[in-house]
């Protein structure tokens, strides 16, 4: 990057600093005409150069009529973000192919806004969230964002806008976000089994005293059968992968064994497909309950259970760099 553009960058970002939280006043907002706007204002000087030429009363009289009910415009468009304040959502973590959806709360301490759009900066006003915020009242706007690759990723900078009433001015503001969003790898489908002990390859030196998964607690989770009574398929993950197979716990279940996820378990896979059998392992464990640890080339988990154990596997994966 040249010196130039380097300074603009510079002077860009800190005229927009990265935040969750934004008031649009008038140091933000800008406005300029639309296509519509500027075939307007050619309209008018067509209008007037007419009038001028055939000495038209009348004339004078529809063109700066027309012309002020564009100045409204101007003032309405403005007036219609100025003002406002945004706030986002901290955003949910979703797997690779997945759309993310932001959520931002609008706050009016105003008069009634209407048509307020937000959509990331450089994309189309179709893929935009529109909202209208009654006066002195709170909104929300909803905004689908694709994400295609893992890993810990900025949101891009959106452009909030209006071109209320005539859509002859168009006002925005760009706002950058300061908010991440954990993209996990795309878990393997159909979800393959948890793998037995000696599959997976020793455990790492620093969880010594962890007890491995003995084979017969392993054998306590497998794909469902017709006859197996139905208290006994694993729900959650049924409800979190919709399109996987489902399974069941039988009887005989260690709560207090350890399950081992280990890199070596997947050998034969490249890089992403053993994320994504990992992963897959993580939501299985997590489902059944099971006290599961994680083993990466250079990067260990100790064994836990739970929802902050399943955020912190996936992380571990999205993370990962060979």
């Amino acid at each position: 990057m040249n010196p130039v553009r380097r300074w603009l960058a510079a002077q860009w970002a800190r005229r927009h600093p990265a935040s969750d939280v934004l008031a649009l006043t008038q140091r933000n907002l800008y406005i300029v005409p639309t296509r519509a706007g500027l075939g307007y204002l050619a309209m008018l000087l067509l209008l007037l150069v007419a009038t001028i030429n055939e000495q038209l009363s009348l004339g004078y009289a529809l063109t700066f009529l027309l012309a002020g009910a564009g100045l409204a415009s101007l003032w309405a468009t403005h007036r219609n973000l100025n003002g406002l304040q945004l706030h986002l959502m901290a955003p949910a973590p979703v797997h690779a192919g997945d759309t993310v959806r932001l959520r931002v709360a609008l706050h009016n301490p105003g008069p009634a806004r209407w048509a307020v759009a937000i959509h990331p900066r450089g994309q189309p006003v179709a893929d935009a969230g529109w909202a209208d915020v009654p006066a002195r009242a709170h909104g929300e706007l909803q905004l689908a964002l694709p994400m295609p690759r893992r890993g810990l990723h900025a949101l891009p900078p959106l452009r909030v806008e209006s071109r209320f009433p005539l859509g002859l001015f168009v006002c925005w503001a760009v706002w950058r976000p300061a908010a991440p969003v954990w993209v996990y790898p795309r878990p393997e489908h159909p979800t393959p089994a948890l793998p037995r002990e000696g599959e997976a390859g020793p455990p790492p030196a620093s969880a010594a005293a962890a007890a491995p998964v003995p084979s017969e607690a392993l054998e306590e989770l497998r794909p469902y059968r017709p006859g197996d009574p139905l208290a006994q398929v694993l729900w959650k993950q049924a409800a979190r992968q919709p399109d996987a197979p489902l399974w069941v716990r039988v009887r005989g279940h260690s709560g207090h064994a350890v399950c081992w996820l280990d890199w070596q378990a997947t050998q034969g896979l490249d890089t992403e497909a053993r994320l994504a059998r990992l992963a897959a392992w993580v939501l299985t464990a997590d489902a059944a309950g099971l006290r599961f640890g994680l083993h990466l080339p250079g990067q260990t988990l100790a064994p836990a259970r739970g929802e902050t154990q399943r955020h912190a596997a996936l992380r571990a994966l999205a993370g990962w760099e060979p």
